[in-house]
């Protein structure tokens, strides 16, 4: 009997073991295709793979949709504000809602955002305003003299596409203060829309705050441009404020250094100083 029990007991750990054995081949063989599952979730392209990829498109499209209202309304301060609320609302979760590489330069400057992001910015939103004044001018150009819309939204009948007006002689300085201050205006109040809760709230502080912008430094540029331009016939300048927009409006030439610090130059300095004095004053709150 003795012997039976001792033969049964001696088979059974080699069963056990043996089951064993299958159960780790059953596990290996379902990680081996968990694995290979994985490695093709991961070759497939998906936006939420890469978020730079997604932030620069939104900024592409955002910058298209901004140069191509102020190009068929010719830069009215009041359908650029509610463009620029609509399109926080449409796309500022996904990139922040610069559309304005002054803005992205300051947010940089202030270590907002790294620098890979904002070249990637910058590069998505100058060719966006460039793609919508060759949009825009084509249609222009195919409808012929009949067609062609200089701020059709607006009823108005025109030869041309809007463009800003050349930089009068002996006021470039002036207008280069006047872009300037309206970038600091708008980067401030766009810096403060940064720390609102609620998506509406900085949307409509984003818009408000380029509306405010808009209007104070037009009214410094149109000030010393109204005069010299009844005398030539050309349309008083008002501010833009972005230079990628300011690309769009065939304001930036490479023929005189003017254009480049007015257009370029002046609204970069601008928003980083807004940026800067924004932050300043939020410590100096902070530590009281």
């Amino acid at each position: 009997m003795a012997t039976k029990k001792s033969a049964t007991s001696a088979k059974k750990p080699v069963k056990k073991a043996a089951s064993t054995t299958k159960k780790a081949t059953v596990a290996k063989v379902t990680t081996v295709k968990s694995v290979a599952a994985s490695a093709t979730a991961t070759n497939r392209f998906s936006f939420t793979r890469s978020p730079l990829l997604a932030a620069s498109v939104a900024e592409f499209i955002g910058a298209f949709m901004l140069a191509g209202v102020v190009l068929a309304t010719q830069g009215a301060s009041i359908y650029v504000m509610f463009t620029l609320v609509a399109l926080t609302l449409a796309i500022g979760m996904i990139s922040g809602a610069h559309f304005n590489p002054a803005l992205t330069v300051g947010a940089w400057a202030t270590k907002r955002i790294k620098s890979a992001r904002a070249i990637s910015y910058i590069v998505a939103q100058v060719l966006g305003a460039l793609l919508a004044l060759i949009v825009l001018d084509a249609f222009v150009k195919a409808g012929g003299q009949a067609g062609d819309a200089q701020g059709l939204a607006l009823g108005q009948q025109t030869t041309e596409l809007f463009r800003a007006s050349a930089l009068p002689g002996g006021k470039e300085w002036l207008i280069l203060a006047a872009e300037l201050i309206g970038a600091l205006l708008f980067a401030f109040g766009f810096s403060a829309a940064t720390r609102e809760k609620s998506r509406i709230a900085s949307a409509w502080v984003v818009g408000g705050s380029l509306f405010v912008a808009l209007t104070v430094s037009s009214f410094m540029t149109l000030a010393v441009t109204t005069a010299a331009a009844q005398s030539t016939g050309a349309t008083p300048l008002s501010t833009v404020l972005n230079p990628a927009v300011a690309g769009a409006l065939q304001a930036v030439s490479f023929s005189s250094i003017w254009p480049v610090l007015v257009y370029a130059v002046a609204p970069i300095v601008g928003a980083t100083l807004g940026f800067v004095l924004r932050d300043l004053l939020t410590v100096e709150n902070e530590e009281v």
